[in-house]
């Protein structure tokens, strides 16, 4: 993963840094027998993983051009191609 740059985008760490915020904030209600308040920070966490989906959707995520998704493509193709060539 170090080679693709995974995560390195506006849009992967926006949405952790929300989702971490809504698990302290779970954490802290867990810990004071407050469930309202851990289902709040539960619903905190989810709104990360919307955000960063939207933000990637709108052209803040990682591109699909990196050399590691075109080596990977690369390779599929090269192994889709002997099992045709063998029926």
């Amino acid at each position: 993963m170090a080679g693709s740059s995974h995560g390195h985008t506006p849009a992967a760490w926006t949405g952790v840094i929300i989702a971490f915020i809504g698990f302290c904030v779970a954490g802290v209600f867990m810990v004071g027998a407050q469930p309202v308040g851990f289902w709040v920070g539960m619903g905190i966490v989810l709104l990360g993983g919307i955000v960063g989906g939207i933000m990637r959707k709108m052209g803040l995520g990682q591109k699909n051009e990196h050399p590691v998704h075109q080596l990977a493509g690369a390779q599929a193709a090269e192994q889709r191609e002997p099992a045709a060539a063998e029926n």
